[in-house]
């Protein structure tokens, strides 16, 4: 009789176990963040007809869950089509501007209120061992957009095609002080009581600037914007404007750009364009460090800087696990605090990733490197690089002509980039009289 492999089931749960909570662990500064944050949710009509709806309501129901305002925007573009190629209508487009005429603007209306029904229904399932289950999300919908004809451009009478005018924005944050969702149509309406046929884009971005909105998530069929056949993941509007300006990317990336700059400048912190064939992309785009699709923002969210007291909680976070395993040489609070001048970090949407510190010996001219550290989840950009160049610079800056460092893991990495082996009589003599001989550390030490 075979013995039961305990053992190694009790191992694979612990192995499991583990990498769960990494993963929580991982994502936890993200949650956080998001914590009564607003975002409007543009969604493409053509993913509800695709039928991913239900896998889309149950993340959002998540989003929800966290304590963040919600504004659903949807489309309609494929539905209306369906609907104008059953009732034997020919759509009109100029520059692929639909021309509504009444009888298209019947299909608009139609195909609205099948859609907001259908999101309706979806967000009331609350089925067991779902996202959904015990959960109590209302949706409102309204009249909140007000809306004006297109008109009449180079001879073209849009009819009923309109743009937004106006949003009510204290109107709809009464309803997000109360916990609901809002559920936006593609329709405005003017104060005389006609309709008119929005694009999705223009109610999603006028309404995340109207509400000051943190994001603003433009689901769409493209996987992001594409520059040299490969996905760009962040933009500065000044970027996205070259972008537009110098036709760098295709038309419909420019599409989505224009309205992500317009959102940007009316006051939104950030734009994600993301692609609404991955399941669960907007989970990843949200609570990940790299996301899935395109960011945008008013200013480039990754920086450089010199480290700060508020940064020690990062810091700690950062280190300890290398100081755990040897790699670094334990720093409690305390210590950290007192040297927090000595260090540069690297950031990126709030989180440190990286970091190193110099410490200078001005009366000899040299200075250490240490605690050069990426998080593991980030290594393999080169941001190692930058840090080490950065420390460079500032100790040429501060007049030193040495830089060493004390390792016991990463020998090669310091050698392939100038430095030389050393001896303890090479260190100055304060470090040399702080030399821990149980760690026995190598010295490398390069000339700059």
């Amino acid at each position: 009789m075979e013995e039961p492999q305990v053992k190694d089931e009790v191992t694979e749960d612990s192995e499991s176990l583990s990498s769960w909570v990494s993963w929580l662990r991982s994502v936890a500064p993200y949650m956080h963040a998001i914590g009564g944050q607003t975002i409007v949710i543009a969604v493409a009509g053509e993913m509800l007809a695709q039928g991913k709806l239900n896998s889309f309501i149950h993340d959002v129901s998540i989003i929800s869950a966290m304590g963040t305002r919600i504004v659903l925007v949807y489309g309609v573009r494929p539905q209306v089509e369906a609907l104008m190629n059953l009732k034997d209508i020919a759509p009109v487009y100029v520059d692929g501007v639909r021309v509504t005429d009444p009888e298209a603007m019947s299909c608009v209306k139609e195909a609205a209120g099948e859609v907001r029904l259908d999101i309706e229904a979806s967000f009331s399932q609350g089925l067991p061992n779902t996202p959904m289950a015990h959960s109590h999300c209302r949706v409102i919908s309204g009249n909140f957009v007000t809306a004006r004809p297109l008109g009449i451009i180079d001879g073209t009478d849009f009819q009923l095609t309109g743009i937004v005018r106006k949003v009510d924005a204290e109107a709809m944050r009464r309803e997000l002080d109360n916990h609901n969702i809002l559920l936006i149509s593609p329709l405005g309406f003017s104060p005389t009581g006609e309709a008119f046929n929005l694009t999705m884009e223009d109610v999603a971005s006028s309404i995340a600037g109207a509400l000051k909105a943190q994001k603003l998530v433009l689901l769409t069929n493209v996987d992001g914007v594409r520059r040299f056949d490969e996905v760009v993941s962040e933009l500065t509007t000044e970027q996205a404007e070259e972008f537009i300006e110098k036709e760098l990317v295709d038309e419909e990336d420019r599409y989505n750009l224009g309205y992500a700059i317009k959102a940007l400048k009316q006051g939104v912190e950030r734009v994600h364009i993301i692609p609404y064939s991955l399941d669960g992309g907007i989970l990843a785009e949200l609570f990940t460090h790299d996301g899935v699709g395109t960011m945008l923002t008013e200013e480039n969210l990754e920086s450089l800087r010199q480290a700060t007291i508020d940064d020690v909680s990062g810091l700690i976070k950062l280190l300890e696990p290398l100081e755990k395993d040897g790699t670094l040489v334990k720093r409690p609070r305390e210590k950290l605090e007192q040297d927090i001048g000595h260090f540069i970090v690297l950031e990126h949407d709030g989180i440190i990733y990286g970091s190193a510190a110099l410490y200078s010996f001005p009366s000899e001219k040299v200075g250490e490197m240490a605690a050069l550290t990426v998080h593991p989840d980030y290594q393999g950009f080169g941001d190692g690089e930058r840090l080490f160049h950065q420390i460079e610079k500032m100790a040429r800056k501060a007049g030193l002509t040495k830089l060493f460092v004390l390792t016991t893991r990463t020998a090669h990495w310091f050698l392939k980039r100038g430095f030389r082996a050393a001896t303890l009589d090479d260190l100055p003599i304060e470090k040399r009289n702080f030399y821990n001989w149980q760690r026995r550390s190598q010295i490398f030490i390069k000339d700059l």
